[in-house]
C-alpha cells in the first residue's frame, strides 16, 4: 500500500490556474467519489481551498499516477498542468499533511482556517465512503499534531494582517468591543475588512460615510444582515465621529480631515470617553498631533504594518519550534505504524504456540487421570504461563524490528519461527490482544482438551 499526495498551491500555481481546478463545497463529495473510482485507489480525500487543491490517496500499486485525474477531470492540458503539480509519497506525504494541518505550509503561517478546512474535507470523504482505517488513523494523527503545535508553540499567536492588528489594538484600548460604535469614513476595501473584523468581535452599530453618497450606500448594503448600518451624509462627518468609539478613515483626501481641534471637541462631547482612530489613508486623514490628546489613540498604516511585521517575525521564530514538533510527531506516527506492522506475525506466532500447547495437553491427558476443577485451572494457568513467557522474547524482537524499520531482521525472525513475514511498510490494524503478566500478548484461548474430554470429568 502506498500513500500519495498530489496537488497545487499558492506557491506552485497562479490563481488563474487554481480557479480552474477549484472545487466548491457542493461538488466536493462527487469529485472525491470520482477520485475513489480511479483504478488502484483504495482510500482518498480532497482538500480544496482558495490557496490549494490537494488529493490524498492510498493506492494499491505505487505506479498509480494521479496527475492524469487532474487533467482529465478538469479538462486541462496535462502539459500545462504538470509544471505546477507537486507529488509526495509515503513518509514525505505524511510530513506534508502534518505541516499543512499545522498551517506551516500556509500563505500566512499560523492561520487557523486551514485545520478546519482539512477537517471539513475529511468529514466529506467519510460521508462519501472514501476513507477507511488507513486514512482515518493518519488524519486523526495529523489533527492531534496540529493541535499540539498550536498549543505548545506561539505559532498562532499575534495578528499578522492589517485588519486583524487594528482589531487587536481596539480590544486593548476598550477591553471589550461589545456594543462599540464603528464609523467608516471612506469606502476603501481595507477599511471595510477592518470593520468586518470588529463586528465579528462584537462591535455594535456601523456608521458609513463617503464624499459620494452612492458609494456609502453600497458599502452599507455590504453589512446588511450583520449589523443594521447607517449612512451618514459626508457634511455630517464630525457630528457622527463624536458618536463613534472607533473611526476607520480611508478617504484619499489630500489633507488631514481630523485635526486636534476636532479631537478636543470629540472628547468634550464624549465626556472624555476614549476614541480610537484607524487611519488607513495615504496621505493620512488624521493629523498625528491628535495622538497627543489624552483619550485619543491614532494608528496609521505604517504603525499597523510595523506591528504586523513584528508579529510575523515572532510567528516565524515560533514556526521553527513548530517545525521541530511536527517532525517529532511524524516520526512518532511512523514508529506506531511500523510497530503495528508486526501484529500479523505476532498473531501467527501466538496461534502456532497455542496449537502446540493444545496438542501437548491432548497427548498427555490420559496420564493425568481425572482432575478437579481447581486442578484443571492450575494446568491451564501453568501451560499458558509457560507459553507466554516463552513467546515474550520473540514477540518483543518482532516489535523492535518493525519499530526500527529493519525489514531484514523482521524477515529473519519470521523465518526462524516459521510465521508469515510482513514488511514494516505494510500497515495493517492489529487484532486486539490482551497483555499477559509476562508483558506479552495472550494467544487465542480455544477450548482446552482437559475441559472437554468426558473421561476426565472432575471428581465429585
Amino acid at each position: 500500500m502506498t500513500l500519495v499526495l498530489i496537488g497545487v498551491n499558492h506557491k506552485t500555481a497562479p490563481i488563474a490556474l487554481r480557479e480552474k481546478i477549484a472545487i466548491g463545497r457542493d461538488d466536493l463529495a462527487e469529485t472525491t467519489r470520482a477520485l475513489a473510482a480511479t483504478p488502484g485507489v483504495t482510500e482518498c480525500m480532497i482538500v480544496s481551498t482558495c490557496n490549494r487543491v490537494e488529493m490524498l490517496a492510498a493506492v494499491e500499486d505505487g505506479d498509480v499516477q494521479l496527475a492524469s485525474f487532474f487533467s482529465d477531470y478538469f479538462g486541462l492540458d496535462a502539459g500545462v498542468l504538470a509544471p505546477h503539480l507537486y507529488e509526495y509519497r509515503d513518509r514525505e506525504a505524511v510530513l506534508h499533511l502534518f505541516r499543512m494541518a499545522a498551517s506551516l505550509d500556509s500563505m500566512v503561517v499560523g492561520e487557523p482556517q486551514i485545520l478546519g478546512q482539512v477537517k471539513e474535507a475529511f468529514a466529506v470523504a467519510r460521508e462519501a465512503g472514501t476513507v477507511s482505517s488507513q486514512l482515518e488513523h493518519l488524519l486523526q494523527s495529523a489533527f492531534a499534531a496540529a493541535k499540539k503545535a498550536r498549543s505548545e508553540t506561539g505559532i498562532g499567536s499575534n495578528s499578522v494582517s492589517i485588519a486583524s492588528v487594528a482589531v487587536d489594538m481596539a480590544r486593548k484600548i476598550f477591553g471589550s468591543l461589545q456594543g462599540r460604535t464603528v464609523f467608516l469614513v471612506g469606502a476603501g476595501k481595507m477599511s471595510e475588512l477592518a470593520a468586518r473584523h470588529l463586528v465579528q468581535q462584537g462591535a455594535g452599530a456601523i456608521l458609513v460615510t463617503n464624499r459620494t453618497h452612492e458609494r456609502a450606500r453600497r458599502m452599507a448594503e455590504e453589512f446588511q444582515g450583520t449589523v443594521p448600518p447607517q449612512v451618514v451624509p459626508f457634511e455630517e462627518v464630525y457630528e457622527a465621529a463624536g458618536r463613534a468609539d472607533i473611526v476607520i478613515s480611508s478617504t484619499g483626501a489630500p489633507h488631514h480631515i481630523f485635526r486636534p481641534e476636532h479631537g478636543h471637541a470629540f472628547l468634550h462631547r464624549r465626556r472624555n470617553r476614549p476614541m480610537f482612530f484607524i487611519d488607513i489613508a495615504v496621505p493620512r486623514d488624521v493629523d498625528p498631533e491628535m495622538n497627543k490628546l489624552d483619550g485619543i489613540f491614532v494608528y496609521d498604516i505604517d504603525d499597523l504594518q510595523q506591528v504586523a511585521a513584528t508579529h510575523m517575525e515572532e510567528r516565524s521564530r515560533q514556526a521553527v519550534d513548530a517545525e521541530a514538533l511536527i517532525a517529532q510527531e511524524v516520526e512518532r506516527f511512523h514508529q506506531r505504524q511500523r510497530t503495528v506492522s508486526a501484529a500479523p506475525a505476532i498473531v501467527a506466532l501466538q496461534r502456532k504456540a497455542e496449537e502446540i500447547r493444545l496438542a501437548e495437553i491432548e497427548h498427555i491427558h490420559a496420564r493425568l487421570g481425572t482432575l478437579t476443577p481447581e486442578q484443571l485451572a492450575a494446568v491451564e494457568a501453568l501451560t499458558r504461563g509457560l507459553v507466554n513467557k516463552f513467546l515474550h522474547p520473540p514477540m518483543q524482537a518482532l516489535k523492535h524490528a518493525a519499530r526500527d524499520g529493519d525489514a531484514a531482521r523482521l524477515d529473519a525472525i519470521c523465518e526462524e519461527w516459521s510465521v508469515p513475514a510482513v514488511g514494516p511498510h505494510e500497515v495493517e490494524r492489529p487484532t486486539e490482544i490482551k497483555p499477559s503478566n509476562a508483558a506479552a500478548s495472550e494467544p487465542d484461548r480455544g477450548e482446552s482438551p482437559l475441559a472437554s474430554k468426558p473421561r476426565m470429568e472432575a471428581r465429585r
